[in-house]
């Protein structure tokens, strides 16, 4: 019996423990307040700066400009004269720069030059058809000995390698030639060599037309600018 009041008796006070104070039901404890961050105010996103027409991106290296070619020239310039085309062109030669062949006679001759308008701008890939008589004065009017066709290259300028045409009855040394830009007319002519003594009785020759030549060792080097019609 005396332990059954004993047992009541704890059981008492621990219940008297784990009361709960009088007005705590009236004022819970509050959750903590969590601070959200403002959509757009506080979290500033990274600026991207755009590339406009006045605000490139990088400096871009400038274009690389036709270098000009290295001859005199006074714009406007006369034309290159025209002359006739003789009884010996043949259509369709070979595009070759170097007319010379294996035991080909003659004294070489390397004739360079360029091509250009009248206002001294250089016309790239501009057609140059040459033709000629050997050094024998002979035309090859069966096959293509001599005779070739090359383009300026993008600062107009040209190079030949042939030998010196020889005489024959009625005419003075000479090389035929003719010239177009693109989509240009055809520029059909003849150019001469200085000190012939045969330039002033050929009825076609024309001073406006000499090749300048200097000797190099036992060959030649003759140079020859062209102006033509671009259009």
């Amino acid at each position: 019996m005396l332990r059954f009041f004993t047992g009541i008796l704890i059981l008492a006070a621990l219940l008297a423990g784990c009361a709960i104070p009088q007005g705590a039901a009236s004022a819970p404890t509050s959750a903590p307040e969590i601070t959200m961050p403002a959509a757009a105010s506080n979290i500033a996103e990274p600026t991207v700066t755009l590339p406009t027409e006045d605000q490139p991106t990088a400096v871009q290296p400038e274009a690389t400009q036709t270098a000009a070619s290295p001859v005199s020239c006074t714009s406007p310039a006369s034309l290159t004269p025209a002359l006739t085309e003789g009884p010996f062109f043949k259509a369709n030669s070979p595009e070759r720069a170097s007319l010379l062949e294996a035991g080909m006679s003659g004294t070489k001759l390397t004739l360079t030059g360029y091509v250009l308008t009248t206002d001294c701008q250089p016309v790239a890939h501009a057609l140059l058809d040459f033709w000629q008589a050997d050094s024998q004065g002979q035309y090859d009017n069966t096959g293509f000995t001599l005779r070739g066709h090359q383009y300026t290259d993008a600062n107009g300028h040209y190079q030949l390698e042939t030998v010196v045409p020889g005489l024959y009855p009625g005419r003075t040394e000479h090389i035929h030639v003719k010239v177009q830009a693109p989509g240009g007319p055809v520029l059909t002519s003849q150019l001469f060599f200085p000190g012939v003594t045969n330039n002033e009785s050929d009825n076609i020759y024309n001073p406006a037309l000499l090749i300048k030549i200097q000797e190099n060792g036992s060959s030649l080097q003759g140079t020859f600018d062209f102006i033509i019609a671009a259009q």
